[in-house]
């Protein structure tokens, strides 16, 4: 991070492309000092986006680090911010602040099996934990991807799912709320998908984002399995607004999800994810 941690590097956008419906994916190419303080970046880690004279919001960082000399971010069309990030295009200059936050502790999931579960755009901070695996197939065990969304034209990265599903020892089960005419994949809450997979707990951790109530159900149905809360690892983005422990707005109890997160086990979280609902 740069010397004055509320200063954003520049970063020009090398492509900007159509991720899902209202939903974009923006490459970006950092300048002025960004590729030094973002170099091993991990899974999991953030950064700030800003629209510069509109603002700047939070964002999962989308692609593992050694994926390519630039940063992913999936952007959903929802306010002033992210409205006028959907309006820039390929060469344009934007803020980029961080990286920031922890990440998953992907040393210590080798071998081990992972399940991965993904509700709408919160499949991209997810994204990077699939490429490492993948990248490293050997140092890790089963990979079971459970990728959700309100309707089809809402999920995420698409034109990788094949990919995914050709690596060794990995399943990729897709559902979604409301399907339409040419849906052939299952139909339902991802609660529904995730007991009809039915993962072993052995030996097994789970990662979790998507929508805080998505993540409060699955986590209460991982416990039911027999999952453990501290193999339950979930990522929470709501509420960052400085990304420093600053403002206070992004508490959960004691802990500040910009900078004691945002990943957690459900063993720190405990009941505190009901705040968020």
């Amino acid at each position: 991070m740069s010397d004055n941690p509320m200063k954003p590097y520049l970063g020009r956008l090398a492509e900007v492309k159509d991720l899902a419906s209202e939903i974009k994916l923006f490459r970006v190419e950092l300048m002025n000092g960004g590729c030094e303080a973002f170099q091993g970046y991990q899974p999991g880690q953030f950064a700030f986006l800003s629209a510069f004279g509109l603002g700047e919001a939070p964002f999962g960082i989308a692609n593992a680090c050694g994926q390519g000399n630039t940063l992913d971010f999936a952007v959903n069309r929802l306010g002033s911010v992210t409205t006028g990030l959907h309006e820039m295009g390929e060469g344009d200059i934007l803020g980029v602040r961080g990286p920031m936050g922890n990440s998953f502790p992907m040393e210590a999931f080798k071998g081990r099996d992972l399940v991965v579960l993904g509700g709408g755009i919160g499949g991209a901070p997810l994204r990077p934990v699939i490429q490492t695996v993948l990248a490293n197939r050997a140092d890790y065990g089963q990979l079971t991807i459970l990728w959700a969304a309100r309707h089809p034209s809402l999920l995420v990265f698409t034109d990788e799912y094949e990919a995914w599903r050709s690596a060794p020892d990995t399943r990729l089960h897709l559902t979604v709320d409301q399907a339409d005419p040419a849906w052939d994949h299952n139909t339902g809450l991802i609660t529904d998908l995730l007991r009809k997979v039915n993962p072993s707990p052995k030996n097994a951790v789970t990662i979790t984002c998507g929508p805080p109530i998505m993540i409060y159900y699955v986590s209460r149905m991982l416990g039911e399995m027999g999952f453990s809360p501290v193999n339950n690892y979930v990522t929470l983005e709501a509420r960052m607004h400085c990304g420093l422990g600053k403002c206070g707005r992004c508490n959960l109890g004691e802990k500040l999800i910009c900078v004691d997160g945002p990943v957690f086990n459900m063993a720190e979280v405990g009941n505190m994810l009901e705040t968020f609902l």
